[in-house]
C-alpha cells in the first residue's frame, strides 16, 4: 500500500478525540476507517485514497486520564481543498471508538504550502540581498582588470634586473627593492621601474642611475631606510619616495603609489657629495694609519660602545642569519645576509662594527682584520680564535 509522507502532502487535518473510557490507537484508526466507509462515496473512501497515496499515514497519539482517553489525530492529504474539507467534516460524524462513546472535533486544516511559500519568500530575499551586495561589475571595472593583467605580464629583464619595458627609453627611472615591487607598479601603469635585486647593488643599475633622473622608492619601514642609506651612498639619486609607514611598496594600492610619487622629495646633492668625500677621507686615513703604524707596536684605540649598546641590534637579528654593519657613530649602514658579507663589505669602507646572528669563528675574525673592522658582536664562539686587534663581544661573555 502506498503511503503519503507529510513532506509531500498539500494539507494536514488536525483533529482531537474525546472518549468516555479507555481506548487505544488501533481503536481510533479502526473507527476512522470503519465509520467513514461509504459516507462520501467510493471516490472519497479513505482506504482507497490511502492505497493510491492521496491520503497519508494517519498519526494518532492517545493519552488516558482518570478513566477517559484523549487523542490527537493528524491526517496528511494531497487532495484539493474541497475534498480535504469533506474528509475532515466526515471525521466529526464518528460517535464511537472501540467500546466507548466518543467525540471527534476538527481543529483546523493546515495548508502545508503556506510554510513552504514563507520559506521560499524569505530565502529569495536573502539571495537577492547577497546578489545586490556583491553587485555586477560594470564595463569599466572589467576593462581595468584586463589592463592590469596585461601590464603585469609586461615585466622584462635588463642585465639580470627585473624591470618595466620603458626602462631604457624613459628619461627617468624608479628604483625599487624587488620583483614584487616592479609587478605592483607595472599593474598600475608605471613602466619605467627597475629592481635593485638584493643588498649588493649591480653595476648595471649604478650605470643607469648616472644616465637617468632617478627616484628611489623604498618601503616605509626600517629595512627601507637601510636600503635607502646604501643606495644614496653609491648611486646617483635625485628624488626619494617613501611608502606609507609600515607598508611595503608591493602592498600599496594605485592611489597610495601615485600619492607617494607625487610627494617625492629631492635629495640634497651637496650632502651626498659631502658624505662620499667623508667616506673617502676615512678610507684614506685608515690606509695611512696602517702604513705608518708599525705592526704590533700599539693596540688600536679602545673600542667604543659596550655589549649593552649592541645587544638590541643582536636581538633584532635573532633567527635571520643576517648582519648589521655600523659606522663609528653607531649608525647602521646596512643589513645583509651573512653569506654575502664578503661581497657587501667591498662597498663599505668605513665599517666600524659587525653585529651578526651567528657564532664567532676564525674566518670571521680574519675577515674583520682584513677589512679593518674594530668590533665583532656575535651570539657566542664556535671555536678558539686569535683576536689580534679586533674587540669581540658575545652573549657568552656577559
Amino acid at each position: 500500500m502506498a503511503k503519503l509522507a507529510q513532506n509531500f502532502a498539500k494539507y494536514l487535518i488536525h483533529a482531537k478525540m474525546y472518549a468516555k473510557g479507555i481506548v487505544e490507537r488501533p481503536d481510533v484508526i479502526g473507527a476512522v476507517f470503519g465509520q467513514t466507509e461509504g459516507l462520501l462515496g467510493t471516490d472519497l473512501d479513505l482506504r482507497e485514497l490511502q492505497r493510491t497515496g492521496r491520503i497519508g499515514r494517519i498519526e494518532v497519539d492517545v493519552k488516558a486520564n482518570k478513566g477517559k482517553a484523549f487523542a490527537t489525530i493528524i491526517i496528511p492529504s494531497s487532495l484539493d481543498a474541497s475534498e480535504t474539507s469533506l474528509i475532515a467534516a466526515a471525521l466529526e460524524t464518528i460517535e464511537k471508538v472501540g467500546p466507548c462513546d466518543a467525540e471527534i472535533q476538527v481543529e483546523k486544516v493546515e495548508d502545508v504550502r503556506t510554510q513552504k511559500r514563507k520559506y521560499v519568500v524569505d530565502r529569495a530575499k536573502a539571495i537577492l540581498a547577497a546578489l545586490m551586495e556583491g553587485g555586477v561589475p560594470d564595463s569599466q571595472t572589467l576593462s581595468e582588470s584586463i589592463k592590469e593583467a596585461v601590464r603585469a605580464a609586461e615585466i622584462t629583464v635588463y642585465k639580470g634586473l627585473s624591470c618595466g619595458p620603458d626602462i631604457l627609453t624613459s628619461d627617468e627611472i624608479i628604483v625599487v627593492e624587488g620583483r614584487a615591487d616592479v609587478l605592483n607598479l607595472l599593474k598600475h601603469g608605471i613602466r619605467n621601474v627597475v629592481a635593485s635585486e638584493g643588498s649588493k647593488m649591480p653595476q648595471a643599475l649604478l650605470d643607469l642611475t648616472k644616465e637617468k633622473i632617478t627616484t628611489a622608492f623604498v618601503d616605509g619601514d626600517r629595512g627601507g631606510d637601510l636600503d635607502l642609506k646604501k643606495l644614496l651612498s653609491i648611486a646617483d639619486v635625485e628624488y626619494i619616495a617613501h611608502a606609507e609607514e609600515g607598508k611595503e611598496v608591493e602592498e600599496l594600492t594605485k592611489k597610495q603609489i601615485y600619492k607617494a610619487l607625487r610627494e617625492r622629495a629631492p635629495v640634497d646633492q651637496s650632502k651626498i657629495d659631502a658624505k662620499r668625500e667623508n667616506m673617502a677621507s676615512v678610507e684614506h686615513d685608515s690606509h695611512e694609519e696602517v702604513q705608518e703604524e708599525p705592526q704590533d707596536e700599539e693596540p688600536r684605540e679602545e673600542a667604543r660602545g659596550s655589549f649593552s649598546d649592541f645587544k638590541p641590534l643582536l636581538e633584532e637579528l635573532t633567527g635571520t642569519r643576517a648582519a648589521y654593519l655600523l659606522d663609528r657613530e653607531m649608525n647602521v649602514l646596512t643589513k645583509v645576509p651573512i653569506s654575502e658579507l664578503g661581497n657587501v663589505l667591498d662597498d663599505y669602507r668605513n665599517v666600524y662594527a659587525l653585529v651578526f646572528d651567528g657564532k664567532v669563528n676564525q674566518s670571521v675574525v680574519d675577515l674583520a682584520i682584513q677589512r679593518k673592522i674594530s668590533v665583532l658582536v656575535g651570539t657566542g664562539y664556535r671555536e678558539r680564535v686569535a683576536k689580534s686587534n679586533v674587540t669581540i663581544m658575545t652573549e657568552e661573555d656577559f
